[in-house]
């Protein structure tokens, strides 16, 4: 088939980017033809929480990454739509994750499935967004008429498609593996790279640091440790928030000067390192549908800790592949003493459970829902 993935994609950064990339790739290992249409302007630098939008890492090879959407004009929109429709690929793939982009890629979308061939598929990890603004269930109504079929990444994402549509096909499959950040090194490598101490244990909390997945828990419940001498909380990943109250409730929780604080993006060639070096990958989210990070420690096999929030349980089963516990600092503090203190070895649920998350089936979903 000759497809079209309009969405993030280099020279911008992060998870979306990732995804969509790899995305690619495996349809083009089934033997299709793919190209993604890509942002000229992605947000306007006043409405972007982070320090920038673009990776320094080299452009990834074998990929055809164009360029030519402007997600707030409205005549680019137009001009994109219209090269689609001429174009005329029989998958417009769009992933969705923000109300704010249903305005750009719902109107695009509508131009180009003018054309009588094109099939338009959603792929959504969110619909109504975790940080709520007035306006977003219209546009996200908006979006949702301009696509044909929806694929989910989480059971409560597809339950809320039926707010905004009831008959349109759909269905669920999880986020796949991110298997694009290399192989596994060796603990003793990873430490040193790192500069981390590899006699201790190491809980990471890794990714973008908003509001919603829960920081602020995680520092409460590892201040409450019964004995955290020789554990280290390495919190790695960019404030797209305020960091500022999250130092300041260290401080007053004692722990500012032991907890090792890697507060820059992590470019994709160090991605690695962080999970070879930990014990167990923490995610206190306080509310959340799925998550990529889930998907980098299946890669990597690391046990998890997730609260039981959105989809989260659905993709760490408790007692198999680690903790799904209560959304609290408690219920955080308990598994993570359950955990210093029994040391379980979840190797082989997490290696069973790993082989749902192949890209192969998210493929047969997008072509087959």
């Amino acid at each position: 088939m000759k497809i079209t993935i309009l969405g993030t994609a280099y020279p911008y950064r992060g998870g979306l980017s990732a995804y969509n990339e790899r995305l690619a790739r495996e349809f083009q290992s089934e033997g299709h033809d793919v190209q993604i249409k890509t942002f000229t302007l992605q947000y306007p630098e006043f409405l972007f929480p982070g320090k920038t939008q673009f990776s320094d890492e080299p452009a990834p090879k074998g990929l055809r990454i164009e360029r030519c959407l402007n997600s707030i004009n409205p005549f680019n929109w137009l001009k994109v739509g219209r090269g689609i429709y001429r174009d005329r690929p029989d998958l417009l793939i769009i992933k969705f994750w923000l109300p704010y982009m249903a305005p750009c890629l719902g109107t695009v979308a509508r131009i180009a499935k003018r054309n009588g061939k094109t099939l338009v598929v959603s792929v959504l990890d969110n619909l109504i967004p975790h940080e709520k603004r007035p306006g977003d269930k219209m546009l996200a109504k908006y979006f949702c008429g301009s696509v044909d079929k929806f694929v989910a990444m989480s059971e409560s994402v597809l339950s809320n498609i039926d707010l905004f549509d009831k008959e349109k096909p759909r269905s669920f499959c999880p986020h796949p593996l991110y298997d694009n950040f290399g192989e596994p090194v060796s603990r003793k490598e990873a430490c040193a790279r790192l500069d981390l101490d590899p006699e201790s244990r190491i809980l990471l909390s890794f990714g973008l640091i908003r509001d919603y997945k829960g920081l602020d828990w995680l520092l409460e419940a590892y201040s409450s440790l019964k004995d955290r001498k020789s554990v280290k909380l390495v919190v790695a990943g960019e404030f797209y928030s305020d960091g500022t109250k999250y130092h300041q409730l260290a401080r007053k929780l004692g722990i500012d000067e032991e907890v090792i604080w890697r507060t820059e993006f992590v470019p994709d060639d160090e991605v690695k390192y962080y999970f070879c070096a930990t014990d167990l990958v923490v995610q206190p989210y306080k509310s959340a549908t799925q998550s990529g990070v889930t998907q980098i420690a299946y890669h990597f096999e690391k046990p998890m800790l997730v609260t039981r929030v959105g989809g989260l349980p659905e993709i760490v089963p408790d007692g198999k592949v680690g903790y799904a516990v209560d959304p609290s600092p408690a219920g955080i503090t308990a598994a993570l003493d359950k955990f210093l203190r029994e040391s379980p070895d979840s190797s082989e649920g997490i290696r069973e459970e790993k082989r749902k998350y192949s890209w192969k089936n998210m493929v047969d979903s997008i072509v087959n829902c």
